[in-house]
């Protein structure tokens, strides 16, 4: 028989619930695009219609290592969000702000 979830976590000490937290967060920090679009209950074929491209052109372009500010600025657009891109030092963050609204410029 299945247990409910809160049930097995009232189980677990302090320290496995905090281990299993900040998993959880790394999970939702750290997104491929297609568990992105996955996340926001998109498919493929809906994001593709957003964008006027094929489904097959959403497919490739999720599989891709590398790409365009200006066409993940788009495809972040299309799912409702906005693209920042920052630097992480150990001191601290930048945000960047030369590729804000690259569309725009050009």
């Amino acid at each position: 028989m299945a247990k409910n979830f809160k049930e097995l976590q009232a189980k677990m000490s302090p320290e496995r619930r905090a281990l299993n937290e900040a998993a959880a967060a790394k999970m939702i920090d750290e997104m491929a695009l297609d568990e992105l679009r996955e996340a926001r209950d998109l498919t493929q074929e809906q994001l593709a219609r957003l964008l006027h491209v094929s489904q097959a052109a959403v497919s490739k372009m999720e599989r891709r290592a590398d790409m365009y500010i200006t066409t993940l600025q788009g495809v972040i657009k299309a799912m409702g969000g906005r693209l920042e891109i920052r630097a992480v030092f150990r001191n601290g963050v930048v945000r960047i702000s030369q590729f804000q609204d690259l569309r725009k410029r050009a």
